[in-house]
């Protein structure tokens, strides 16, 4: 993947007066004064560079803040500040990425490190439930500790007025979407406000990656959000193979992105028919169901799996394709494709949905480049971002994508962006699969001579993933850390929702489709 932002990066602070010591190592990595990381932040927002994430680390008895940068025309950027030892408090960069605030509440949560200069400290995925002074990221807690459950209350954001009164939602739905609570404030039927409370399934996923050796923790990683397991598992994979310097082979290159393809054709199928569903059309819904079906058969039939778990896999990939299953792959994603397209030609001629999905659920351009939001979300209020072009990794870096943008950031929006996306990862999958190279399908997982760092991003159907690992010089995970793009497109569902009548919330809710799993690791 492409790190010429690390270069740019270092010569906007230089000219700024910024010492930056640099690693120059797999990955770069900018090493910035405690002193100077708002400044560092500043500069980098003003440079028009975009928050990755925000995420921090135990250094024996220090600890150290990271970020990742991007930006479209040089790629990815890491830096890193060490706190000093006698505190445990570093500047929050919140003031110039509002897409920081959750996730140094996380750091506040689970490694009590203290960010000064956070609007908001209040508890987000370590509950108020949890004792005071319980750290789990910390290397001295253990992940075998019981702790005990205490009464805690979460101060939610609150109106008065003349007719203003509270909806709470959740965290069980009727549904079987997994856990997470919604608090509105409406007057009549007119939301005024969302606020969301999540980790309700917080699993404890990074303390559970220390000490694992690179193979269980693909498993682990494959499982942080099922419906994006091939694009997490990658990301993990990724970080992996540059940590340890192994190239894998090029069929295997191109076949994870092949899956990656089919995933996004899945996901993007399900939605639009949930969408539908959720305005009463059940014929779209109906649909978009048998075929997401079609695809989860011979997901099954080729691959071991439905939904595609576990088919990459360190080094390479679990399973090869033979001649016939290239064909049956290209036979189905083509009809897939033009069934889409005949459907979306059905969608755009039913006026009673598209009373619905248009200017219900509108982020404005500013407001979704302000968060950074990701994939189709932050595509539909026109941020043309896409880690398949901008990250530039194999096999995208010769088979680019044709990167759908539009304005309007509405359930419309996000609707015209999925079906577009549909069509051009069937093109994708239709260039990959006949330009397939022969060969081997997996490399022999090799240890690095050393500890080493990795840092990866992949474009899922939802939008970027990043992740960054950490290898002890025996091979054993010693911290991995990985965003989910729900970390930020939750934000953009809040913005969504305001102003919107209440029945039409499941409507913006199912067009972001954030992950509950994916944000409360």
């Amino acid at each position: 993947m492409r790190f010429a932002l690390h270069e740019h990066l270092t010569t906007l602070l230089m000219q700024s007066g910024i010492a930056a010591n640099s690693h120059t190592g797999e990955p770069p990595c900018l090493n910035i004064l405690v002193t100077q990381w708002t400044t560092t932040a500043k500069l980098a927002k003003e440079a028009g560079l975009r928050l990755v994430a925000v995420w921090a680390t135990q250094e024996d008895e220090a600890f150290a803040v990271h970020a990742a940068f991007a930006h479209p025309d040089h790629g990815y950027a890491l830096a890193k500040t060490m706190l000093d030892t006698t505190s445990n408090k570093f500047p929050s960069i919140t003031p110039h990425y509002v897409a920081a605030a959750r996730m140094e509440r996380v750091i506040h949560d689970l490694f009590g490190l203290v960010p000064a200069g956070l609007p908001d400290t209040r508890p987000w995925i370590k509950h108020e439930h949890w004792p005071q002074n319980t750290f789990p990221l910390r290397k001295a807690f253990s992940a075998d500790t019981q702790i005990a459950r205490i009464e805690g209350h979460y101060p939610f954001i609150e109106a008065e007025g003349d007719g203003v009164y509270e909806i709470p939602v959740g965290p069980v739905h009727a549904g079987i979407i997994e856990p997470g609570h919604f608090r509105f404030l409406a007057v009549g039927e007119q939301i005024l406000n969302l606020e969301e409370r999540l980790g309700y399934v917080h699993k404890g996923l990074e303390k559970a990656m220390e000490g694992r050796d690179v193979t269980a923790g693909a498993c682990l990683a494959g499982r942080i959000s099922g419906d994006a397991t091939v694009a997490h598992s990658w990301a993990y994979c990724q970080a992996a193979e540059q940590a340890a310097g192994l190239a894998i082979p090029p069929r295997a290159v191109a076949l994870r992105a092949v899956l990656c393809e089919r995933e996004r054709l899945a996901n993007h199928i399900g939605d639009i028919g949930a969408i539908c569903n959720d305005a009463a059309w059940s014929f779209m819904h109906m649909q978009c169901q048998r075929l997401r079906e079609e695809l989860a058969r011979l997901h099954q039939q080729l691959f071991n799996h439905r939904l595609l778990m576990d088919c990459i896999q360190p080094g390479g990939v679990a399973r090869d394709v033979d001649d016939d299953g290239i064909h049956l792959l290209l036979t189905h994603t083509r009809a897939i494709a033009v069934e889409m397209r005949e459907l979306y030609d059905t969608y755009e001629n039913h006026t009673p949905i598209r009373e619905r999905v248009i200017d219900s659920g509108n982020v404005k351009a500013t407001d979704a480049a302000a968060l950074g939001l990701l994939g189709y979300a932050g595509r539909s209020a026109e941020l043309d971002s896409d880690a398949r072009r901008d990250a530039a990794y194999a096999p995208y870096d010769r088979h680019p994508p044709q990167v759908a943008v539009c304005r309007g950031g509405d359930v419309a929006a996000r609707l015209w962006v999925r079906f577009a996306e549909i069509q051009d990862s069937a093109r994708l999958i239709e260039i990959i699969l006949r330009n397939l190279p022969d060969g081997a399908v997996h490399t022999a997982w090799q240890m690095p001579q050393h500890s080493a760092c990795g840092f990866a991003v992949i474009e899922s159907w939802r939008g970027e993933i990043a992740a960054w690992l950490r290898l002890k010089s025996n091979g054993i995970i010693d911290r991995y850390y990985v965003r989910d793009p729900s970390m930020i497109n939750w934000l953009g569902l809040e913005l969504a929702a305001r102003e919107v009548p209440v029945p039409d919330f499941p409507l913006n809710n199912k067009s972001f489709n954030c992950s509950y799993s994916g944000h409360d690791l």
